[in-house]
């Protein structure tokens, strides 16, 4: 169990996040959204253990989060963060290594470091550009590596910090197709981003956070369909979410859904 209880964090005399109680445990994909400046990044640090609430805390399995370096180092083998920009992860010039690098560390046996690189290309579709040089990657694929590089610890909560950004449309769709499969493994995801539409067609449950506060939370299609907390928050609707509220189009979730609706609708009114 993922969750924070009451956190409170402040930056000098700047409070960011303001008696943050939330539960990550309830929904296998969580998405997180507000505008800059809304504490989802602090928040993101705090879950990992860099940063340490003021007040309140992070809860880990029940108990609030064991800041010595034992618990700290529990923590982060079952709780993989992935930044932004996947430049910020790698170490190494060769991908094996720099998965692995993690694995050594803790000193596993070659054997399983094998094992479990394989098996995090492998769901990363990285397979086929592994004896690449990293300097020769895409962006999208240094963020494909540093996500295998979380992957290998095994750990059941991955926090994925703008996963979509600067990737193409269909890397886009290839990091939708990697996020499904951790879920589908049995792992949490918590997804912090500005992709409004991915959050919306990815996610189980949503919070949005204004000013280092909880605006609203639940279901996806809830919250974005309110139109006031959507402005209070900054934010515009997901473009499925528009359609749905401002032309009374069915609210579907995935865009293959609500093009597979509009066909049936036109076969129908043509027959």
């Amino acid at each position: 169990m993922l969750a924070t209880s009451d956190l409170w964090f402040r930056y000098q005399d700047e409070p960011v996040l303001k008696g943050l109680n939330l539960d990550f445990s309830l929904s296998p994909v969580t998405g997180l959204v507000g505008a800059n400046g809304c504490g989802k990044s602090t928040l993101f640090m705090n879950l990992s253990g860099l940063l340490r609430p003021q007040k309140g805390a992070v809860l880990w399995q029940g108990k609030p989060l064991d800041y010595s370096k034992r618990g700290l180092l529990a923590l982060r083998q079952q709780v993989a963060t992935v930044f932004q920009d996947p430049e910020q992860q790698i170490f190494y010039t060769d991908i094996d290594s720099d998965i692995a690098f993690s694995l050594r560390n803790l000193g596993v046996p070659e054997a399983e470091i094998t094992r479990r690189v394989d098996e995090a290309l492998t769901l990363v579709d990285a397979q086929h550009f592994r004896h690449q040089p990293i300097q020769c990657l895409s962006h999208g694929q240094k963020k494909r590596v540093a996500i295998a590089g979380a992957l290998v610890l095994q750990a059941r909560y991955l926090l994925l910090d703008e996963p979509t950004a600067g990737l193409d449309p269909a890397g886009r769709t290839q990091m939708i197709a990697i996020i499904r499969r951790i879920v589908a493994q049995g792992n949490h995801v918590i997804i912090s981003s500005h992709d409004i539409d991915l959050i919306y067609e990815i996610s189980d449950a949503v919070y949005v956070l204004r000013q280092g506060q909880i605006l609203t939370h639940g279901a996806p299609g809830e919250v974005f369909a309110c139109t006031e907390a959507m402005e209070q928050a900054g934010l515009t609707q997901p473009w499925l979410v528009k359609l749905h509220t401002q032309l009374g189009l069915p609210l579907c979730k995935t865009e293959t859904e609500f093009f597979h609706r509009m066909q049936k609708c036109v076969f129908r009114e043509a027959s």
